[in-house]
């Protein structure tokens, strides 16, 4: 059966598991391309221009607004996040399926300039396992903390609008479902 290239974005409330659901699937599947966002927020510890994201001054991400070089780009807590469209076309071009891991208002604004996009809204098993991950990690202040709580209820909420519905309760079995959604929607 013929594969072909398709857009996928992967969205769901911070602390959900998204990174590593992309990055074990990307392990099984060499070929699928992945994007590097722009950020005007700092690198945490051990983040690599680049590589984690572009890190990008305010200034700098106001010129590719000016010039038009994001397919979707958003505020998201206290700074923006982006999606370089260039970086889309060239791994389209070359015949790679492209996965975002991107937020819900991103992933909403790709739906718009690409409708064929297939998005995938990773959900946790319950309220008190995001609440237990994001707190674990020990990365947030407080106030930053409450407010990506406040940001995952809301995001929750439109989890029905997304394509596909994963939620990441055991991280085998998410990866496995991932990596099939993805296989049907190329092979489709």
């Amino acid at each position: 059966m013929e594969r072909r290239a398709r857009l996928f974005v992967v969205s769901g409330p911070a602390g959900v598991g998204k990174g590593t659901l992309v990055a074990r699937v990307r392990a099984l599947r060499p070929t699928l391309g992945l994007t590097v966002s722009a950020t005007t927020r700092s690198p945490r510890p051990g983040e690599v221009d680049g590589v984690a994201y572009h890190f990008m001054s305010d200034e700098e991400f106001d010129q590719h607004i000016e010039a038009g070089d994001f397919l979707e780009w958003a505020q998201v807590h206290d700074h923006r996040y982006g999606t370089l469209r260039s970086e889309i076309d060239a791994c389209l071009a070359r015949g790679e399926s492209v996965v975002l891991e991107i937020d819900v208002q991103g992933g909403n604004n790709v739906k718009k300039v690409f409708p064929d996009v297939v998005r995938i809204f990773v959900e946790p098993p319950s309220w008190e396992t995001l609440v237990e991950r994001l707190t674990g990690r020990g990365t947030e202040s407080e106030e930053s903390l409450a407010l990506r709580l406040q940001t995952a209820k809301r995001e929750l909420t439109l989890a029905d609008s997304y394509d596909v519905q994963l939620v990441n309760d055991d991280l085998d079995e998410a990866t496995e479902n991932l990596d099939q959604i993805l296989e049907k929607y190329e092979t489709s």
